[in-house]
């Protein structure tokens, strides 16, 4: 992709150091197809050395947030999946790259679920580092409705550390929905609100991580993922003062510190 202007699927709409970045294939309620993906990771690769750019937002066009693998376009022989094993392999290997990258980009990821998020969509959604729930969210794990695993695209492994293994394996043994007011409950989104009003419950969070300087914004999401897998409380220790002492020479922390003793908001260089 030469750059986002380009993109077929996808809506990139830059607001200073945030991107706003938008499902758009409405008329299939925003269902992954290979065009999608390829785009989606052509995107979340330029993520990685662009530096202008500090917190993505990730919502979907119309009425949903995304329903998952386009199921048509497998019916119909043009999808990533349901051709012969080799191929199979290769397009799984394409769609998880997507949620790989989501949580290996520097930069916090918001996303806004309404409507549907199913399969594909749900692991978008669990992908992100804060979700954002519209009061009309139904998520769920669809793979298993049919006639597959629900293990997959990373739901195995993000799933049961968001909401805990009980509540994960009944939402993956079963494929039952979850709405808005249970994902509430058992911590899957961080609050719920009217769909009209989630654009302006993600800017309290933007305004919060922007009054942040870049680089611990940065280390602390880095952090997060690495303590998620630290073998030992020692590790993630480690994790923790390496990444510290980064940020203990930066002019950012004598600035925090004279922002502390002088009484005022600090001004960080968010370079």
């Amino acid at each position: 992709m030469s750059n986002a202007a380009n993109y077929q699927c996808l809506q990139v709409r830059k607001d200073g150091p945030v991107d706003w970045l938008t499902l758009d294939r409405p008329d299939r309620l925003n269902a992954l197809n290979a065009t999608m993906v390829e785009e989606l990771n052509d995107y979340l690769e330029r993520l990685m050395t662009d530096p202008s750019v500090r917190m993505v937002v990730l919502r979907g066009a119309g009425r949903a947030f995304c329903s998952g693998i386009d199921i048509k376009d497998i019916s119909a022989g043009q999808g990533l999946v349901g051709n012969d094993i080799s191929a199979d392999i290769n397009g799984q290997r394409r769609v998880a790259e997507v949620v790989r990258r989501m949580r290996r980009c520097p930069q916090p990821i918001i996303a806004l679920v309404h409507g549907i998020a199913t399969g594909g969509g749900f692991a978008l959604a669990l992908a992100a580092d804060i979700r954002i729930a519209g009061e009309s969210a139904r998520m769920n794990c669809a793979f298993i409705n049919l006639g597959l695993t629900s293990c997959d695209l990373g739901l195995s492994y993000l799933l049961p550390r968001i909401v805990g293994v009980s509540v994960a394996s009944e939402l993956m043994l079963t494929g039952r929905f979850i709405d808005a007011p249970r994902a509430l409950a058992t911590g899957l989104v961080s609050e719920v609100v009217p769909d009209e009003g989630m654009d302006a419950a993600a800017g309290s969070y933007l305004e919060e991580m922007t009054a942040t300087s870049a680089l611990g914004l940065k280390l602390t999401k880095e952090g997060l993922n690495m303590g998620l897998d630290a073998p030992s409380l020692e590790s993630a220790i480690a994790m923790e003062d390496r990444n510290q002492v980064l940020t203990l020479q930066s002019d950012n922390f004598r600035e925090g510190m004279a922002a502390v003793f002088e009484k005022r908001a600090a001004q960080f260089d968010q370079d």
